[in-house]
């Protein structure tokens, strides 16, 4: 019952509540005797407008007596009075729980089976694919193409065997920016890296590694860094990034998601 208000704002929702309830149920109550005994019965207006003259029917009043009947017992069972945990002691939190650990109970067993298998038993599994479609379209599909194949030129293709993060990409790419941090960018043995950086830097970091300020794309051609210009600290720059790129779905994915994810986007699991 961790969700309730402490009692010094329990106290003050208890009051606000009650008094504002006894102020309702005073209100229909006023209105109903005033519409029955009006004080100006005898004046008119506009010729036949008259006090009282079209009150409202009496179910109105019995309905509305009825709801407010059923507010007291709902504030009776349940948490609704500042830091009153209700006869039933619900609570959302209590109800979430609960619902995690039926899930886990009907599940976990076929979860932890799945995350035992290898990555080809995994891939082989009809079934485990098609939980993986299903996760793919509802989180990444958005960005990423319904069949994953990147679209807009902007987002990559997920499916193909190049990776624009991971390695030896970008380790590839960071003795490439540090080596035209140091004057020899046209260096062979970072030709590959040179690729890559074409392919998926320049556009912020500009041909030469000039950076953008408009685009907030520091310049890497120089010998400033801003998160450091050792080699792990470009790798983890370019791996990780900064500022944020893609959003982080460390807490909408699970370990199962994320491994089936990974798996389904292998191109051997030909989808």
């Amino acid at each position: 019952m961790a969700d309730l208000p402490g009692d010094f704002w329990g106290g003050w929702i208890a009051l606000i509540t009650v008094a504002s309830f006894v102020a309702l149920v005073w209100l229909v109550i006023d209105i109903y005797r005033a519409a029955s005994d009006p004080e100006d019965a005898h004046a008119v207006w506009d010729e036949n407008l008259r006090e009282g003259a079209k009150p409202a029917p009496l179910w109105w009043f019995w309905f509305i007596l009825a709801l407010m009947s059923l507010s007291v017992i709902y504030l009776m069972l349940y948490p609704g009075l500042g830091n009153w945990r209700g006869a039933l002691g619900w609570s959302q939190a209590g109800h979430y729980d609960a619902r995690v650990a039926d899930y886990q109970r009907r599940f976990g067993a076929a979860r932890e089976r799945l995350l035992a298998l290898s990555s080809d038993a995994l891939a082989a599994d009809g079934d485990a694919m098609a939980s993986a479609t299903h996760v793919f379209a509802s989180q990444c599909a958005s960005c990423h193409g319904r069949d994953a194949r990147g679209q807009a030129n902007v987002f990559p293709d997920l499916r193909d065997a190049a990776w624009q993060w991971g390695t030896p990409g970008v380790e590839k790419l960071a003795d490439y920016v540090l080596a035209i941090a140091g004057g020899h960018g046209g260096d062979p043995s970072v030709a590959e890296g040179s690729a890559l950086f074409s392919q998926y830097c320049i556009a912020c970091h500009g041909p030469d590694g000039s950076g953008n300020p408009m685009l907030g794309a520091p310049a890497l051609n120089d010998a400033a860094w801003n998160y450091g210009g050792d080699r792990s600290a470009v790798v983890a720059s370019i791996a990780g990034g900064r500022s944020g790129t893609m959003p982080a779905f460390g807490a909408r994915l699970d370990e199962t998601q994320v491994r089936l994810l990974t798996v389904w986007l292998r191109p051997a699991a030909g989808h």
